[in-house]
C-alpha cells in the first residue's frame, strides 16, 4: 500500500530530474557544436561569399586573378576545417545534423567543376553566381540544425536571427552582382530580374525575421533600417534595377549597409549568448532543486513511509492472526460440535477480536467481530433447523415403519389363510412391495443418523444377506446370485449390510437393460469377506466414478438438496457406521461393479441353525418384524396337506432372520377343505388348458 506511492514519487523526481538535465545536456550540446561546427561552418559561410564575388569579376573580365586563386585556399581551408571539427563533434552530431552535413558535402564537391567553369569563361556571369548561390543555401541547413535549443523563446529568436542572416546573405548576392557588373558597365536583362528577385526576398526576409524577434532584439534592426545609411542604399538600389546600370555610388552605399548588417548581427548575437548563459544558469539552478531538494524529499518519504509501513504491517498481522483463527481453527471447530449435536452457547463463542492500532484497523476488528457473531448465529441457526429436520425424518420414518410392520402381519396371516393360487401370489407381490417400503423407511432412519431397529444376535449367513437383499429389489427376477463361500456376518450388522447390498442391487438393475442380469457373487479375502455386485449397463465417465467413491468414501453430511443421490447417501453412511468399503469402478462387460468390502471384525464363523430364532428387539423402537422380505415364489417342503404340496414361509432364510412361527392352525373346517381341492382343480384345468394352447 505504501510501495507504490513511494514508487510513484521516486519516478516522478527522477522524471523531473531526467527532464532538467536533459534540458541542461541540449543547452551543453548547443554550446559544443556551436562551439565547433558553427564557428567553422559560419566561416565558411563567408569564404564562399568571398570566393563568389571574385568569380564574378573573373566571369566578367575573362580573367583569372592571384586574388581568386588566393581566395580559393581560403575557401579549401575552411572546408577542411568544418570536416575536422565534425570529427571532433562526434555523437554530439544528430541524425538531422548529419544529414545537412552530408548534403553540405556534396555541394562543395562541386566548387572542382565551379572553379573550372569559370576558368574556362564558358558560363555567363549570373549561372556562375548562381552556382555560388547553391553551394552557400547548403550552409543554412546547417544553422537551423545548429540552433536546436531547448528553451523555446530562445529557439524562436535565434531561428529569427537565422532568417536575417539570410537576408544579409541575399544582400551580399546584390553585392556581387552589381559589383561585378561595375566591371563592364552593364547588367543584362536576366541580371536585373535577378536583382529584382534578390531585393524582394531581402526585403521578405528582413519582415519575417522582424516580426519573429523580441523588442530587445528587434528594435536595433528596425532603427537601422530606418538609419540614413540603410535610406541612401536603398534610393541606390532603386536606382540601379530601374536603369539596369551600375551606378557610381552603389560600392559605399552597401558596404555601409553590409557593414551595419553585421554589427547587427554581430550585436545580436551576444545578446542571445548571453540569453542562452543565463538559461544555463537556470537550468543549473532547477538541477540543484530537482535533484538535491528532490532527493530529501523522497529519502524523507522512504524514511517516513518505512515507519509507518512497519507499524501498520503489525497491526494488519494481529488482525490476519485473529481473523485466521477465527476462520481456521474457531469456526471449524464450531461447526464440528454442532454436527456432533452439542449446545453451543452463542455468546460466548462470540468474543472479541484483540486489535489495537489505527481506528481504521479497529473498525476492521469490530467488523470482524460481527462477521463471527453472524457466522456463529448462522452455524446454530442450521444446525437447529438439521436436528428439527432429522427428527422429521425419524419421526415419520419410525411412524411408517411400525404400520410397516403391522401391515406385514396382516398379510402373513392372509397368505396363511388363502388357498387361491392367483390371491396367494397377490399377496406375496403386495408382502414385496411393503418389505421394500420398509428398507425405504429404514433409509431415512439412516439419514436421521438413528439405526433401525432390528438386530440380531447371533451372526447371520453372508448368503442369506445376499438373499434377503435381492428379495428387496423390485427387479429380483434378473438378479444372478453365486455360490459363495461360507461365512457369516455380525448380527449387530447384518440388518444394515442387507439395506447397503438392497441399495446397491437396485441401484444395478435400474440403471441397466431390462434384458440383462445383475450378477452377484462373493469370496473371502486376507481383510475379510469381499461381495461384487455387477451389471451390464452403460457405465460412468472415469471422474464421475472418482466423485462417487470419494463420497462413500468420506460421506459429507447429507444435503437436502440433493435427494437425486439419496441412494448413495444411505450406502456412505451404513458403510461408515461399520468401517464398510464401498468402490465402484468400471465393469469390463461395459457396466458397473460395485465392491463391498466386509471387514475381518465383522466376520464370524456360520453356527448351526438353531430351533428357535434370538431377536432382540429395542425396547425404545416399535416392534419390527425381523425377517427379511421374501422372492414371491412357491417353496415347496416335504409336508403336505391332503396330498398337496403346501408352501413354506420363509423355508430359505437363515435362521436368524426367521420370524417366530406362528401359533399352530386348527384344523380345517370341511369348507375349507372344498376350497383348498377347488381351487387345486382350477390350477390344473388352467394348465391343461396353457398346454393345449401351446
Amino acid at each position: 500500500m505504501l510501495l507504490l506511492p513511494l514508487v510513484s514519487l521516486s519516478a516522478l523526481w527522477g522524471f523531473v530530474l531526467n527532464l532538467t538535465v536533459s534540458e541542461g545536456q541540449a543547452l551543453r550540446r548547443a554550446e559544443d557544436l556551436y562551439d565547433t561546427i558553427g564557428v567553422t561552418s559560419t566561416e565558411l559561410g563567408v569564404q564562399l561569399q568571398a570566393e563568389r564575388s571574385r568569380s564574378a569579376e573573373a566571369l566578367t573580365t575573362r580573367k583569372p586573378t592571384a586574388e581568386l586563386g588566393a581566395q580559393r585556399v581560403r575557401t579549401d581551408q575552411a572546408i577542411n576545417e568544418l570536416n575536422a571539427s565534425v570529427a571532433e563533434a562526434g555523437d554530439l552530431v544528430g541524425a538531422d545534423l548529419r544529414a545537412a552535413l552530408g548534403q553540405l558535402a556534396t555541394h562543395t564537391g562541386r566548387l572542382g567543376f565551379i572553379r573550372d567553369t569559370v576558368d574556362s569563361g564558358f558560363r555567363s556571369r549570373l549561372d556562375g553566381l548562381t552556382e555560388y548561390d547553391r553551394v552557400i543555401d547548403a550552409l543554412f541547413p546547417v544553422y537551423d540544425q545548429l540552433i536546436a535549443l531547448p528553451d523555446l523563446s530562445l529557439f524562436q529568436q535565434a531561428s529569427a536571427l537565422q532568417t536575417m542572416a539570410k537576408a544579409r546573405d541575399f544582400l551580399a548576392r546584390e553585392q556581387a552582382l552589381v559589383g561585378a557588373a561595375h566591371l563592364d558597365g552593364r547588367l543584362t536583362t536576366l541580371e536585373v530580374a535577378a536583382l529584382a528577385e534578390y531585393v524582394t526576398t531581402r526585403k521578405f526576409l528582413q519582415a519575417r525575421a522582424l516580426a519573429a524577434l523580441d523588442l530587445e532584439l528587434r528594435q536595433p534592426y528596425e532603427l537601422a533600417f530606418g538609419s540614413r545609411t540603410f535610406l541612401d542604399f536603398a534610393i541606390v538600389e532603386a536606382r540601379v534595377r530601374e536603369s539596369g546600370t551600375p551606378a557610381p555610388e552603389w560600392g559605399a552605399a552597401v558596404n555601409a549597409a553590409m557593414a551595419q548588417f553585421d554589427q547587427l548581427g554581430a550585436a545580436s548575437s551576444r545578446l542571445l549568448a548571453q540569453r542562452t548563459s543565463d538559461a544555463a544558469t537556470g537550468v543549473a539552478t532547477r538541477i540543484a532543486v530537482a535533484g538535491g531538494a528532490g532527493l530529501l524529499a523522497v529519502l524523507a518519504s522512504i524514511v517516513i513511509s518505512v515507519r509507518f509501513g512497519r507499524r501498520l504491517s503489525r497491526e494488519l498481522a494481529d488482525l490476519r492472526t485473529n481473523a485466521l483463527e477465527l476462520a481456521e481453527v474457531r469456526l471449524p471447530r464450531l461447526v464440528e460440535r454442532l454436527r456432533l449435536g452439542e449446545e453451543v452457547d452463542v455468546k460466548a463463542e462470540t468474543r472479541t477480536l484483540n486489535v489495537s492500532g489505527s481506528t481504521e484497523i479497529i473498525d476492521v476488528g469490530r467488523a470482524f467481530a460481527s462477521v463471527q457473531r453472524t457466522a456463529v448465529e448462522a452455524a446454530v441457526g442450521q444446525a437447529a433447523i438439521r436436528r428439527g429436520v432429522a427428527q422429521v425424518f425419524l419421526n415419520l420414518a419410525r411412524r411408517k415403519q411400525g404400520l410397516l410392520h403391522r401391515q406385514l402381519g396382516l398379510l402373513d396371516g392372509l397368505q396363511r389363510r388363502t388357498h387361491d393360487p392367483d390371491r396367494l401370489e397377490e399377496l406375496f407381490r403386495l408382502d414385496h412391495l411393503t418389505t421394500r417400503m420398509r428398507r425405504h423407511a429404514e433409509g431415512l432412519i439412516t439419514l436421521s443418523g438413528a439405526t433401525p431397529g432390528r438386530i440380531w444376535r447371533r451372526p447371520v449367513p453372508v448368503l442369506d444377506i445376499v438373499r434377503a437383499a435381492v428379495a428387496e429389489v423390485e427387479d429380483y427376477t434378473r438378479v444372478d446370485v453365486e455360490s459363495m463361500p461360507l461365512a457369516a456376518v455380525d448380527g449387530s450388522a447384518a440388518a444394515d449390510l442387507t439395506h447397503l447390498l438392497a441399495e446397491l442391487v437396485e441401484n444395478a438393475t435400474l440403471y441397466s437393460a431390462p434384458s440383462t442380469a445383475v450378477r452377484i457373487g462373493g469370496d473371502s479375502v486376507a481383510n475379510g469377506y469381499a461381495i461384487e455386485v455387477e451389471d451390464r449397463g452403460l457405465g460412468l465417465p472415469t471422474d464421475r466414478y472418482a466423485a462417487i467413491n470419494a463420497l462413500l468414501a468420506e460421506p459429507p453430511e447429507f444435503d437436502l438438496a440433493d435427494s437425486d443421490r439419496l441412494g448413495l447417501f444411505v450406502v456412505a453412511t451404513l458403510a461408515q457406521r461399520h468401517g464398510v468399503q464401498v468402490v465402484l469402478r468400471a465393469s469390463p462387460y461395459g457396466g458397473t461393479t460395485a465392491i463391498v468390502l466386509v471387514p475381518s471384525r465383522l466376520i464370524a464363523e456360520p453356527e448351526e441353525p438353531a430351533a428357535e430364532p434370538v431377536v432382540v428387539e429395542r425396547v425404545d423402537r416399535p416392534r419390527a418384524l425381523p425377517e427379511a422380505p421374501r422372492k414371491p415364489i412357491a417353496v415347496v417342503s416335504a409336508d403336505s396337506h391332503a396330498g398337496l404340496p403346501r408352501r413354506v414361509r420363509q423355508a430359505n432364510l437363515a435362521p436368524q432372520l426367521r420370524a417366530p412361527d406362528p401359533e399352530p392352525e386348527p384344523e380345517r373346517s370341511p369348507e375349507q377343505v372344498r376350497d383348498l381341492f377347488s381351487a387345486f382343480q382350477r390350477g390344473t384345468q388352467r394348465g391343461r388348458q396353457e398346454e393345449g394352447d401351446s
